[in-house]
């Protein structure tokens, strides 16, 4: 192996866990310190929140482009949750990796599941809180579900705590801890970065096509 190609190899990374873990927040940290990571945007046929930019946050567009999308085989994977429906680009990360850079999907973890399927290279990261009343209370807090709503999420992420074996690291994200949770992610991509033979190969790149 020349030195040129050391720690050369893009990483295909997917941050996944139960709704309300904090995945935004901890995904808009990360940008600041992985400066070779792409970070990719889903398209997502829900409503946009107050405060969430388009293209930013998600690409917010009609039930309908989404079954274009779906029918053009342009979602890398897609998943309804919640009743509406969120995918990822394959353009975004086939592009990325063709630069040489490393690619992070924040992915729900039925989505998560279709890429261990598609993309097993890829180093998946399983975010989880504390503890399930703590979870409770961080979408109480949020304050856009009701109580019914708020019910079926803490059901499904009971199981999605269930798919922990699907996963290659687990990180808490405990109440107070993020900037804890955000180093873990950190050292994640940097030993998976330091393997003699890296986890993800250069055909990951060709996986997305």
């Amino acid at each position: 192996m020349s030195e040129s190609t050391i720690g050369s190899t893009p990483l295909l990374i997917v941050l996944s866990g139960p709704s309300g873990v904090g995945k935004d927040a901890i995904l808009t940290s990360l940008r600041d310190r992985l400066s070779n990571c792409h970070f990719t945007v889903t398209v997502t046929t829900r409503p946009r929140r107050p405060k969430e930019q388009d293209g930013v946050d998600y690409f917010f567009i009609s039930p309908e482009r989404f079954r274009d999308m779906i029918a053009r085989g342009e979602l890398l994977e897609y998943a309804q949750v919640y009743g509406n429906w969120y995918g990822v680009p394959k353009e975004q990360v086939r592009q990325a990796l063709s630069k040489g850079m490393d690619v992070m999907i924040k992915a729900d973890v039925q989505g998560a599941a279709t890429l261990k399927k598609s993309v097993p290279q890829a180093v998946f990261i399983f975010l989880a809180p504390a503890s399930l009343r703590e979870l409770e209370s961080r979408l109480r807090d949020r304050q856009t579900e009701s109580q019914e709503a708020l019910a079926h999420r803490l059901a499904v992420a009971t199981e999605e705590m269930k798919q922990l074996d699907k996963f290659d690291y687990m990180v808490v994200n405990a109440d107070g801890q993020m900037e804890r949770a955000i180093d873990q992610i950190e050292a994640i991509v940097t030993a998976e970065k330091c393997r003699v033979q890296p986890k993800a190969s250069k055909s990951t790149c060709n996986l997305v096509t």
